[in-house]
């Protein structure tokens, strides 16, 4: 039988950190995502906002994997987050 090589798909995921933390350990999946710690308060925005962003990609027709980090940028500002730029030394 000959080896057929299997089709690479392109895959993006979100990765949600919630650095703040109650004493309880949180953890929530979704189809491109995944949101670990935070406080209930935290781990239920950083929640909102992934279905959020899934929702408008939805609407626009494309996978996260499908859009330019610009494209991924003006989703993010609509729902008011910020791209964290790190001062250099």
């Amino acid at each position: 039988m000959p080896h057929v090589a299997k089709k690479n798909k392109a895959k993006a995921i979100l990765l949600g950190v919630g650095l703040d933390s109650d004493g309880h350990k949180r953890v929530t999946t979704g189809p491109n995502f995944a949101l670990i710690g935070g406080s209930k308060e935290t781990h239920e925005e950083m929640t909102e906002k992934a279905v959020k962003i899934n929702e408008k990609l939805k609407a626009k027709g494309k996978a996260l994997h499908e859009v330019s980090p610009a494209e991924f940028d003006d989703i993010a500002q609509s729902l008011g987050l910020k791209r964290h730029h790190p001062k250099s030394n």
